[in-house]
This record gives structure tokens, sequence and C-alpha cells, in this order.
């Protein structure tokens, strides 16, 4: 029987990667916040750290290159079986493909596009490794939504590189991440075989005057309140207090060098 890692469905989000400036910084905010060990990532990557929950990978952790143009975020990786055919894809649907395949060791390839409103996301081809492998316990991410203008052209774009389901209306957050009303709300969900994958949601143009599009991941915690007093004791920002939601209680957080994350206790935990 062969003992090589099954890939993920095309599509799926499979891994998190936060690039910024200072990354023993990030290590010592996540470490304590989320309860995350840390590794050395593929050298191919430069300065990059794979953190853990025990035997479990979680998200990657990697410094902004001087020749790289990119800011400061998390980002959502899905997944692909051919990362040259998801780069012809998305110029070809009208993003930009910043950082084209690339190979991280045995591991796999990478791509990092924008996509046509400008926010930035990952594609991973695995070979060796196929992203998280763990989700659900406290520090684990769970979800990612894309706060953008709008989301009938931006879902056009995503379905012309995956066989997503048409559009629904579902999401972990439940409202933008500085608190957006969703009344009247323009959500729709990146679905595969009817299950939900990730969410989108458009919140109007005139709301990224200061920043690009971009998606949030949100981790899960035990409890909300604690965990988003937690990151403002340990140098973070609440962008959006805790609040009660259908998928739980969420709140938004920024961490010291500036990336925006969610947090969620599921409905049923503390906070």
């Amino acid at each position: 029987m062969s003992n090589a890692p099954v890939r993920r469905t095309p599509g799926t989000p499979c891994w998190v990667n936060l690039m910024l400036h200072d990354v023993p910084a990030a290590e010592a905010f996540y470490g304590v916040l989320f309860g995350w060990e840390f590794a050395q990532g593929p050298p191919e990557l430069g300065l990059y750290m794979r953190a853990r929950i025990g035997d479990d990978e979680i998200a990657g952790i990697g410094q902004i290159q001087p020749n790289r143009l990119l800011h400061v975020c998390w980002t959502t990786y899905l997944a692909t079986d051919d990362a040259d055919a998801s780069a012809n894809a998305i110029r070809t649907n009208g993003g930009t493909v910043a950082v084209p395949p690339l190979a991280a060791g045995q591991a796999g390839r990478l791509i990092i596009a924008l996509d046509p409103a400008g926010a930035l996301f990952g594609i991973w081809e695995a070979a060796t490794y196929v992203g998280t492998t763990l989700s659900g316990p406290h520090g684990t991410p769970v979800w990612s939504e894309l706060i953008t203008p709008e989301t009938a052209s931006i879902g056009a774009f995503y379905r012309g590189l995956f066989t997503y389901d048409e559009q629904g209306e579902h999401g972990a957050g439940g409202a933008g991440a500085r608190g957006e009303a969703a009344a009247g709300p323009d959500l729709q969900t990146l679905d595969l075989g009817g299950t939900p994958l990730a969410s989108l949601h458009g919140i109007g143009s005139g709301r990224f005057r200061k920043r690009h599009p971009y998606w949030v991941v949100y981790f899960a915690v035990d409890d909300t309140d604690a965990s988003a007093r937690l990151a403002t004791e340990r140098g973070g920002q609440v962008l959006r207090a805790p609040q009660d939601g259908p998928y739980g209680r969420t709140a938004i957080v920024a961490d010291p060098q500036g990336a925006l994350f969610g947090i969620v206790a599921a409905a049923g935990h503390r906070g």
C-alpha cells in the first residue's frame, strides 16, 4: 500500500501563511496566543517557519523578501493538482500572478496571486506535503472569508479557477472585519459538492481607501474574550470586539505587525 499523501480536492483551502518583516517577533506573539511551537520550513523559502501543535503542522510564517511587492497579511492557500494550469487560469480570469510556480523543496509548489480586486491569495500543488493537518482545536484555522468590494465578479473569478458550485449564503464571521452590518448582505460561499469551504463578503468600494481587499483567516479559540485580551496584552489590537453570531463568538484582531486575523469560539464553547 502506498504511503503517499492524499492531495486535497482542487479549490479546497489547504494552508494558511503569514508574511511579515520580523519572524521571531511573530513566533513570540502567536506562540503565546495559540500555543504554537515552530520548526524550520523549506530552505528555498528563506526565513520560513512552520507552526505546530504537537505533531500537526498548522500554518507558515515567513519573511517578506525585499524584492517582493507583498504586504503584511495572512494568506489562504487553495489546493490545486497543477500549479502551471492554475497560474494560467489566474491570468485568463483577470488576476495577477505575483510569484509564479515556485518549488518548496520536495513539499510541493506554490503560487502567490492577486484576484482582480487586489486580494492576495495562494495556490498549493502538494507533493510530499498536503498542508494543514489539524482543524478544530484552539489555535487551528477553521474558516477563511474574503472581504471585497462586491462578490459577483470576484465570485466568478474564483469559479473560473476551480469547479465551485453556484453561490450560496453562509459564513463564519457573519460581518466584515470591521463590523460592517450584514443587513441585505452581499455574501457568497465557495462550495464543492454542497459543502461550504470559504465565504466572500462584499462591503462596497468606499471601505478600501486605506487597505486592499483581503482574506481573513479565522482561528479556533477556547474563549474569544480571553484570547482578545491576551492579544492586546502581547501588543496586538482588537479591531472588532467579541460578538456572538450564528457560528460562534468572533472577534477580529491585528497582530503587532499589522496582520489581521479572526478568532472564533464555536457555539457551546466558552467566550
